[in-house]
């Protein structure tokens, strides 16, 4: 979008759940959902991934956004992150292990 353009959403009046691991991808959905949902809720799971910056960087990142774009820090309801580690007790699998899934 070109500087000084602007583009109009309706927002819509329901809750969105975004999952949110703080990584590029993640927020930009988030600033997403943020233009277009009047409350949004953030998730992120822990489950020993190697991506477990992008987790540390969470917070950091929504504080940024309340304080870059005030119109959102309303927007911004709970922030969750679930710690999935249990799963790699559980037994190795795709999600929890270094094992691949292979197509013949």
């Amino acid at each position: 979008m070109t500087e000084g353009a602007s583009e109009t959403t309706d927002t819509i009046p329901e809750k969105a759940l975004v999952l949110f691991s703080g990584g590029q991808d993640s927020t930009t959905c988030l600033a997403w959902a943020l233009e277009r949902f009047a409350d949004i809720e953030t998730i992120g799971f822990d489950y020993g991934q190697r991506h477990r910056v992008e987790l540390k960087c969470r917070t950091a990142v929504l504080d940024r956004l309340r304080r870059e774009f005030p119109r959102w820090d309303p927007k911004l309801a709970d922030d969750h992150l679930v710690d999935l580690g249990v799963l790699g007790q559980l037994s190795d699998t795709a999600l929890t292990g270094e094992t691949a899934i292979a197509f013949n």
